[in-house]
């Protein structure tokens, strides 16, 4: 009898073992090799301060109620509340200690399109990764060059404050099994080269869906409400729609739609309010051609 017991103990602590090893591999971060972020050459600095604008890295990383040149000091330390804790925003200016000035194209690189932290770490999906993850090598070569043009900061941000468990950073690596991927957010068929244009910016860089897409109880976005808005993620208020069906953007014109990006003003001359305002700032760096091909994709997004 105490043979069996054993036996059966035995093969229940083996099963465990494999289940914990089964879990640990589907969890564990997954950068890119090193050789991914190889031989990309120098950076196009005019090119990645396009991408600097289209990813509204100003808008979250700058200092509260920064303008002017005050808007390229990556000083981080912003509050960012949500249902599962407080996030506090990086610094992410060229400082070497304080900063990611020691960083490397290749854990930039891994940050920005993989979630992965520069010491190996899942980084928490506060930072729009999954979005990010979009953009071509190229993009992230640029972007990196960038950044480190721009100003040091020696400002240190606090931890983030999360309770248990959602300080189990191991636990992001389910989270990224469940929601992470690099597919286009929707299948448009036939789109045009400008549409196409227009996804990559919404889908990517904009990460546009990061507030304008509802969310279920986890963080991921809900299947099948792709830019329908939602409750503000941030807690207050509510993000409107933004696809081909709904209410008020749904009656504008590609060129109204681009204009809003442009100036802040809606087409009956009211203006952009609440947390699009710095959106729509950053927004207003990028060529007419691109807000016209992000206004041509929300067109053709379908609604729900």
């Amino acid at each position: 009898m105490a043979s069996t017991i054993a036996k059966i103990v035995s093969a229940a602590l083996v099963l465990a073992a494999v289940v914990a090893g089964g879990a640990y591999i589907l969890t564990v971060p997954d950068p890119q090799p090193e050789g991914h972020w190889a031989d990309l050459g120098s950076p196009d600095l005019a090119h990645g301060e396009q991408v600097f604008w289209a990813g509204g890295c100003a808008g979250c990383h700058a200092a509260a109620g920064a303008e002017g040149d005050a808007l390229k000091i990556m000083s981080g330390g912003r509050a960012l509340p949500s249902d599962f804790g407080t996030f506090h925003i990086p610094n992410i200016s060229p400082d070497p200690q304080a900063g990611i000035g020691s960083w490397t194209l290749a854990q930039f690189g891994n940050a920005m399109t993989r979630g992965v932290g520069p010491n190996g770490e899942h980084l928490y999906p506060s930072f729009p990764y999954g979005s990010y993850a979009r953009l071509s090598r190229t993009d992230v070569n640029d972007l990196f060059g960038y950044l480190k043009t721009l100003p040091k900061s020696g400002n240190v941000a606090p931890a983030h404050e999360l309770p248990f468990p959602f300080n189990i950073r191991l636990a992001i690596g389910g989270w990224k099994w469940l929601y992470f991927n690099d597919a286009p957010r929707v299948t448009l068929v036939d789109a045009s080269d400008q549409v196409k244009r227009g996804q990559y910016l919404v889908e990517g860089p904009g990460h546009c869906g990061e507030c304008h897409t509802p969310r279920d109880a986890l963080g991921g976005f809900k299947a099948g409400d792709w830019l329908a808005g939602g409750p503000n993620p941030e807690g207050d208020g509510r993000i409107p729609g933004i696809n081909s069906t709904s209410e008020g953007i749904s009656t504008w014109s590609t060129d109204e739609i681009a204009t809003y990006l442009e100036t802040g003003f809606t087409p009956n001359f009211d203006s952009v309010g609440g947390s699009m305002v710095e959106v729509q700032k950053n927004l207003s760096h990028l060529p007419r051609s691109d807000l016209e091909a992000i206004a041509a994709y929300l067109q053709a997004v379908p609604g729900t």
